[in-house]
This record gives C-alpha cells, sequence and structure tokens, in this order.
C-alpha cells in the first residue's frame, strides 16, 4: 500500500509525498499503475506473452519481467544498445530482469528508433510469435487509466499535484483525475519538445503545467547537486528517491517553494513514482565517474 507522508515546511505551504513505490517491491509505483489493466487485457485475450522495450536501467522493464513471473506471463524485452548483449549480467537490472524469467533482445540504437513503426512490429511477429505489446515506458490508453487511480479521494484537499514526467502517461492519468480547483505540475526528466503535445492527445484539460527545469541535463543524467540533495532529503526523512524520475521533481518542488512559487496556505501533494531498483545501476555509473554514490 501507499503512504501519505507530511514534511514541514514555511511560508505557510505545506508537502506531502505519496509514497507510491511502497505498493510492491518490484512492480512499484507508476509502473505498477500502468501494467494493471494491460495485464488484464493481455490475460482476456488470452495471450501469455508480454513484449516491450527499454533501456539498460528500464524501470519498465523491471516492473514488466516481475509482473509476467507473478502473473505466469512470457516476457520478451527489446533493449536498446546491442553493445549491452555481452555485459548483460553485470547489469543489476537486466539480471534482475533475465533473473525472473524475461528474455532479453538486445538491437541497435538506430534499429531502436524504428521500434513503433508497423514494419518493425511485423518483424518481431515473425520472430517471436505472437504477443501482447506494451510500448516503451508503457504508456498507452490503459496505463493512463490505471494512472487515473493515483488519485484518491484522500487527496482532493491538496491544491497542488506534482509528478515527474518521462513519457507523459503517469501525468496524464493524474491530470484526468485531478479534482476542480487542483493544479498538476509535470516535470520533465529530459528533453523532449512534443511533451505537450503527446499529453494533450491523452489529457485536454487545462490544469496542468510543465516545469522544464529541473531535467538536470536530460534522462538518466545526474550531477553532485542532485546526489548530494537525495543523500541529504533521505537523511532528513527516511525516503529514497529514485537519481531520474522523483529526485528531480522533489528537488523542483522544494526549490520553487524556497523561491516563492506557491501561494500561501498551498497544499503541495508530491507522487513518489518509484524506480529504486535503478539506484544500483546509477551507483555503478557514479563509482566510475569517481562522484558521491547515492545512498539507501
Amino acid at each position: 500500500m501507499n503512504q501519505l507522508i507530511p514534511l514541514s515546511f514555511h511560508n505557510n505551504v505545506s508537502l506531502t509525498i505519496k509514497r507510491e513505490d511502497l505498493l510492491h517491491p518490484h512492480i512499484s509505483g507508476n509502473k505498477f499503475r500502468k501494467l494493471k489493466y494491460n495485464i488484464e487485457e493481455s490475460l482476456r485475450q488470452g495471450n501469455t506473452t508480454l513484449l516491450t522495450f527499454g533501456g539498460a536501467y528500464s524501470n519498465h522493464i523491471a516492473a514488466a519481467a516481475a509482473a509476467g513471473k507473478k502473473y505466469n506471463l512470457q516476457t520478451i524485452g527489446i533493449i536498446r544498445g546491442d553493445e549491452l548483449h555481452d555485459k548483460a549480467m553485470q547489469n543489476p537490472t537486466l539480471k534482475f530482469a533475465a533473473d525472473c524469467g524475461m528474455k532479453l533482445h538486445f538491437i541497435s540504437r538506430e534499429a531502436y528508433r524504428d521500434k513503433h513503426t508497423p514494419e518493425f512490429i511485423a518483424h518481431l511477429q515473425r520472430e517471436f510469435g505472437e504477443f501482447y505489446l506494451l510500448p516503451e515506458g508503457g504508456t498507452n490508453a490503459l496505463a493512463i487509466k490505471g494512472c487515473e487511480e493515483i488519485l484518491t479521494v484522500e487527496d482532493s484537499g491538496f491544491t497542488h499535484i506534482c509528478s515527474a514526467v518521462g513519457t507523459g502517461g503517469t501525468v496524464s492519468g493524474i491530470i484526468k483525475s485531478a479534482g476542480a480547483g487542483q493544479q498538476v505540475l509535470g516535470f520533465p526528466v529530459l528533453k523532449n519538445e512534443a511533451l505537450s503535445d503527446d499529453i494533450a492527445k491523452f489529457a485536454g484539460q487545462g490544469n496542468w503545467k510543465l516545469v522544464n527545469s529541473y531535467h538536470f541535463g536530460g534522462y538518466g543524467k545526474v550531477t553532485e547537486e542532485l546526489v548530494t540533495f537525495m543523500n541529504g532529503f533521505y537523511e532528513k526523512t527516511g525516503i529514497p528517491l529514485d537519481p531520474v524520475y522523483t529526485a528531480k521533481m522533489v528537488f523542483g518542488v522544494i526549490d520553487m517553494a524556497e523561491k516563492g512559487f506557491f501561494p500561501d496556505n498551498a497544499k503541495v501533494l508530491m507522487i513518489h513514482t518509484g524506480g529504486l531498483q535503478g539506484i544500483e545501476g546509477m551507483n555503478l555509473e557514479l563509482k566510475r565517474k569517481k562522484l558521491s554514490l547515492i545512498k539507501i
């Protein structure tokens, strides 16, 4: 189950974090939400194989593999970067996925760019047979339906709802379920000029905006400043943050609060979307670069 954890702050602004990361030890946060109705649909169709896409440290790959194991489904992961083939078992995320029974199929980064095309999907069907297709990041209409369940009646008193944004599926679900008078703030973790248009396709409401100032260089990029913030936040609250998504959002919310962005008496809810499995892999990269490690 998730938890609402109030955090003390000043300027008459209250901050609360909703720990969706506690939903499941391996299918956590927004990945639990995105997979819920897709797995139901796959089982309804009588389809016993899930195929999806992701990179070396993908939360979605790890969650899909764990879900396949839990629901006795075969899983296939199309992994970006054929150079990873001989290094997969040295990668914590890919090793976990393989241990869950996922078949890993590595393709070049150039080929990966064509993953959404009908020709590429047909090629995969010829190679692997019939499968239930999950897009990269898991975002589709059923995923957004699941993400609409992130907010509940107990969240109706918050004035602002904040979430990290990757492909846009999670924040789209939040936008659709937010109450009257609630503003949704999305914090993109990558540079994507088309992201607003992608979100608008699923959520046409006008109760949201993207805050593009806290991506720390792009997807999967972290800095010494961000790691220091994460470690300090963990020491103060006991709440671990993942470096790719939630940490950037929480950093942004606190920075904006300190700068007076939120009005007096604002009640801000931050959604912890999980992804803690990625810390081990990120620490390997940080160690290689001789940077501070993330504490957990």
